[in-house]
């Protein structure tokens, strides 16, 4: 095979390729256009969440305030899956 028709074959190829291209372009022409990055709906509040960003920002000082601890234990719980436990109360029944 010369230079040439090794030149036009892949000419054939491409047009082809771009003609394919094209048809799938106007097939999904009739899809809703996709939503931009202004039209994504904004998740509301979580508490929780904003609770631990708290404790994030914290940093070492986390380890020790009963807000964050509770905050890390609930959300353990929601992860394993467990159900949420009971809020201490302040009675010392069996001591």
């Amino acid at each position: 095979m010369d230079g040439k028709m090794l030149a036009r074959l892949g000419a054939v190829v491409f047009i082809a390729f771009a003609v394919t291209v094209i048809a799938i372009d106007m097939a999904r022409k009739d899809s809703p256009p996709a939503l931009t990055a202004g039209s994504v709906l904004r998740p509301m509040a979580d508490p929780p969440r904003e609770t631990l960003r708290h404790c994030q920002q914290l940093g070492e000082a986390a380890a020790s305030d009963a807000e964050c601890l509770a905050a890390w234990a609930e959300s353990r719980d929601r992860f394993l899956g467990h159900p949420p436990s009971p809020a201490p109360s302040g009675s010392t029944e069996g001591r």
